[in-house]
This record gives C-alpha cells, sequence and structure tokens, in this order.
C-alpha cells in the first residue's frame, strides 16, 4: 500500500455503509506561549474559530475523501448551533440528528509553540443523547459505526453502549481519545464484548495498558487476550502499529512539517474508516489515516482534511 497510495485513491469507493455519531461544536483556537498555571493571568492570540468535534472532524474528512455517511450529529439551538449548521450546510454536510432545545458545546484549544494542543471544553445537546434519536437512525448490516470516547464516556455512555449492543452485522470503529481513563470497567467490558477497531494514541495507549495490569510494549498482545479485536497505536510522526490477532504490523507515516495538532487523531480515523469502508485492509485503510492526519497537522484548525484530489497532489509520487 505505501508504494501504491496515488493508484488506491483513485480507485476509494465505498463498498460499506459508513454512520458517523458524535459531536459537532465549536473550537475557540488560541496560541498560548504556555499552559495556564493557578493564579496567572497570561495573553492568549486568538487564531479563529471553527467548527469541530471528533465526529463532525471525521463527517468532514470522509465527505472530502469521496466517502458518503450517515451523519448522527445533534445540532440544537443556539448561537453555537447556528454557526455549526451553516458551516456544515455549506460544505454539504446534514446530520440526522436535530435537537428540540439546547445549544451545541464548544471548547477552548490553547495551541503551545511546539504544537501541542490542550482542551477546555463545555458540553451541550452533543452529550444528551436520547433514545428517539437512535430509533431514528437506520444503519445496513455490514455497516462501520464510529463512536467517540467523548460520548461514552458522558452521563449518555450507557445509552450509547445499550443501542451499539443491540445492533446486528455491524463494525463499531471507537477512537476512546483521552476519556479511556473515565470509562468505568464495566462499561468498557460491554464496550469491547461489541468487538470493535480501536484507535488510541501513544498516550492513551499508556492509559490503556495500565488499566490491562501490563507494560505499553506488551499491550497489543495483552489487548488480544482481552477483547480479541484489532487495534491501532498512533504514534503520530513515528507511524502507527497495529494488532489484529495473530497479524502484527507497522505502517510508517507521511513527512508533515507541523502548524497545530488540532484534529490529527479524528482525521486519522476518518481516512481509516475511507479505507476500511471500501474495502481495504487493515494497513492499508492505516496507510490512508496516516496520509490523512500528515495533512490535516500540516494546516491550521481540525476541519481542515484533505479532498481526494489534494492528497493525489501531496503523494503522486508514493
Amino acid at each position: 500500500m505505501t508504494t501504491g497510495l496515488s493508484h488506491s485513491l483513485e480507485t476509494l469507493t465505498a463498498q460499506r455503509p459508513v454512520t458517523v455519531l458524535g459531536a459537532a461544536v465549536i473550537d475557540v483556537i488560541a496560541d498560548a506561549y504556555a499552559l495556564p498555571w493557578r493564579g496567572c493571568d497570561i495573553e492568549l492570540k486568538q487564531q479563529g474559530v471553527n467548527i469541530g468535534g471528533c465526529a463532525l472532524n471525521i463527517a468532514i474528512a470522509l465527505k472530502r475523501l469521496g466517502i458518503e455517511a450517515q451523519n448522527a450529529l445533534p445540532v440544537g439551538h443556539g448561537v453555537w448551533a447556528d454557526i455549526i449548521r451553516n458551516a456544515m450546510a455549506k460544505q454539504d454536510l446534514h446530520s440526522a440528528v436535530e435537537a428540540d432545545s439546547g445549544d451545541n458545546g464548544w471548547c477552548l484549544a490553547l495551541v503551545e509553540p511546539d504544537g501541542e494542543r490542550t482542551f477546555m471544553s463545555f458540553s451541550g445537546v452533543e452529550n444528551q443523547w436520547q433514545q428517539s434519536w437512535l430509533d431514528a437512525l437506520v444503519i445496513p448490516a455490514k455497516s462501520l459505526v464510529y463512536l467517540s470516547g467523548y460520548q461514552l464516556a458522558s452521563p449518555c455512555g450507557e445509552l450509547l453502549t445499550r443501542w451499539l449492543e443491540e445492533l446486528n452485522d455491524v463494525t463499531a470503529f471507537i477512537d476512546f481519545g483521552p476519556r479511556i481513563a473515565d470509562i468505568p470497567d464495566v462499561l468498557m467490558a460491554r464496550i469491547m464484548a461489541c468487538k470493535p477497531v480501536v484507535s488510541l494514541n501513544r498516550q492513551e495507549a499508556q492509559i490503556a495498558a495500565e488499566r490491562l495490569g501490563v507494560a505499553v510494549e506488551s499491550l497489543g498482545e495483552a489487548w488480544q487476550d482481552r477483547y480479541g479485536c484489532p487495534l491501532i497505536v498512533r504514534h503520530d510522526k513515528d507511524g502507527a502499529w497495529y494488532y489484529d490477532g495473530e497479524n502484527t504490523g507497522y505502517v510508517p507515516a507521511f513527512t508533515a512539517t507541523v502548524v497545530d495538532t488540532i484534529g490529527a487523531g479524528d482525521s486519522h480515523a476518518g481516512g481509516t474508516l475511507a479505507g476500511l469502508a471500501a474495502g481495504w485492509t487493515l494497513p492499508e485503510a492505516i496507510t490512508l489515516g496516516n496520509a490523512v492526519a500528515a495533512w490535516v497537522v500540516s494546516h491550521r484548525g481540525g476541519d481542515c482534511a484533505p479532498t481526494r484530489e489534494e492528497l493525489l497532489l501531496a503523494h503522486k509520487d508514493v
């Protein structure tokens, strides 16, 4: 795959339905020379106000790669919701879930000089899931269903887990994110019993290893022994490892000049989901995820996933 990315992109066509379930929020992004400390008063430089949220970033990535998806991103009523709805419409994105009341959440994203980002989030309707919203979704057999740890760790996590348990013949794709530490053991066991594909970054992998009581170097094997389902561990510029039964491998990263890392993990998930939807193997899909993530960290904001044509141009010799 690493020697034929351009050719594969030209034939990227969805073979499986995709549903993206999660959050659409507002990211207020600011440069910070350092993170604030207790009692301080620091000056920030605002970069911009972008639409964001893990699920929305993935929806954007899929759309730009030419993969149609059912987007279940609750949009409410209020200042933030209006911005989100209008921005989505401009990108020909629409949500299958409309909240009767309440605004969407937002977060302040502080970006340090090395590109690392720190989020301070305020929840809205995206974490107030209702059974009626889920009942209205049509999930065909063989679907890929994306879920985020932000929702699974919220008060609606039990509801979403029960809904996932009741689906038939689907593959969940879960990016737990930093909230992996906040999911109770009992709920985690139920989620993993659904045999999802799970994607973690290196910090989250450390948390997962601690939960399993093993060294992080042994996480892949321990994960297979405990859960028996695919695991992706992203090491940003150092590529990604995958563990799937007896199949273990490494997929190298693409060269990138880091501007900020907002949305990098989401965009990686979007690229990987696109590959899986097209019937590609797991390492082939991860290669596409690596390429999309490399593009996103080279641009401002998390909602800047590339089109297929932009990726083709960037990697025409790969």
